[in-house]
């Protein structure tokens, strides 16, 4: 919605405002004079050097204050493998999977029935952090790829676990049908759900490239399922792609911003032994590109889409490139440094962005 007010009415405004803001999800503001100003410039303290969505120095709508003011604790992952495949993996749609999958990401959880790789898995946390909360995360796979029934037998036990505050499900949009979306919904009313969707990019003619067998009208499908009845989804997208531009990545972000997820997931594509790109010779992004373009994603997607990483965690073991990935703290600082360089934050491009996108989705 687009709120018009003069400085006449700053008063009434901001009264408003404070009303509203906890029912928005997301929202644009523009004032009538002397520019266009975005939410984000509201929840944006120059002053304090802070933005609202953080209870650190950073710059974005973080995982950990979003936690915070959810679980009111810290919040780690369980990480579960209950041997589901994909879609373009098994003949569904396609053979093969995508490009750069390496036929599982739950490296963690190692063997075993559910029940065992989730008592290794709080036992692991435990260890670390004895106070944490836990959220199952069913990670490797497409998880809702298979017969309703089946999801029943293996959710059911999970959100019945006491020792767990929340779950979380990986998947595809074209795994996610009205029946599905529903079981999905049920859940959500018994536990704190987040169901996390791969587009990986919204270039239809990237996607056929890297053998993702479904368009970006089939994600907005699933999306919509799922958030016409309420259920909070991550969105997972990747940069480097073979033959994509930096326009094209922001692409990806403006588009995903007009949608309003809840989450977001940036990642860098990592080539890995055993992948079909593991032999594709291609021009792959530097450490100071990836942060540059990680930055404008950030500026365009709306404040109050939390961001839940910003480089992904690959496996040393498998990595082949790019190597700088491997120091994944040193790039967090990098972004955080340069964005307190340009003084800028996210959602700062947003309402222009927003007015752009949506009329087009």
């Amino acid at each position: 919605k687009i709120l018009l007010f003069s400085y006449k009415n700053s008063f009434a405004f901001f009264i408003l405002l404070y009303s509203t803001i906890s029912r928005l999800s997301s929202f644009s503001i523009c004032f009538s004079n002397p520019g266009i100003y975005t939410v984000a410039e509201w929840c944006y303290n120059n002053d304090m050097n802070k933005f609202t969505f953080s209870n650190n120095n950073k710059r974005y709508h973080t995982l950990a204050y979003y936690n915070k003011q959810t679980f009111g604790a810290r919040v780690e992952k369980a990480s579960l493998d209950a041997g589901f495949t994909c879609p373009n993996r098994d003949g569904t749609v396609s053979y093969g999977g995508c490009g750069f999958c390496s036929r599982g990401s739950s490296y963690f959880c190692g063997m075993g029935d559910l029940k065992t790789q989730l008592d290794r898995e709080i036992e692991r946390i435990h260890k670390k952090r004895k106070d944490a909360k836990i959220i199952a995360y069913f990670q490797s796979g497409s998880n809702t790829h298979a017969p309703l029934e089946t999801l029943r037998e293996i959710y059911e036990p999970i959100i019945s676990d006491s020792r767990l505050c929340g779950l979380s499900i990986a998947t595809r949009a074209d795994c996610i049908d009205c029946d599905i979306a529903d079981y999905l919904s049920s859940i959500a009313k018994r536990t704190n759900l987040t169901v996390e969707l791969g587009l990986q990019t919204a270039s239809d003619a990237t996607a056929k490239f890297i053998n993702r067998s479904h368009t970006f009208e089939q994600f907005k499908n699933g999306f919509r399922l799922l958030k016409a009845r309420k259920i909070r989804v991550c969105v997972h997208i990747i940069n480097g792609l073979p033959d994509e531009t930096q326009e094209d990545m922001l692409t990806t972000a403006r588009k995903l911003g007009a949608l309003q997820p809840d989450a977001v997931k940036i990642h860098m594509l990592h080539i890995v032994k055993g992948t079909p790109f593991a032999n594709l010779d291609f021009a792959m992004l530097t450490r100071d590109e990836y942060v540059d373009t990680v930055i404008k994603q950030l500026e365009i997607l709306p404040p109050t889409t939390v961001i839940e990483r910003l480089t992904g965690d690959g496996d040393k073991r498998t990595l082949l490139h790019p190597e700088w990935t491997k120091n994944k703290i040193a790039v967090l600082a990098q972004i955080d440094r340069e964005m307190a360089s340009r003084d800028t934050y996210q959602g700062r491009c947003y309402c222009q962005n927003f007015h752009n996108e949506y009329r087009k989705i």
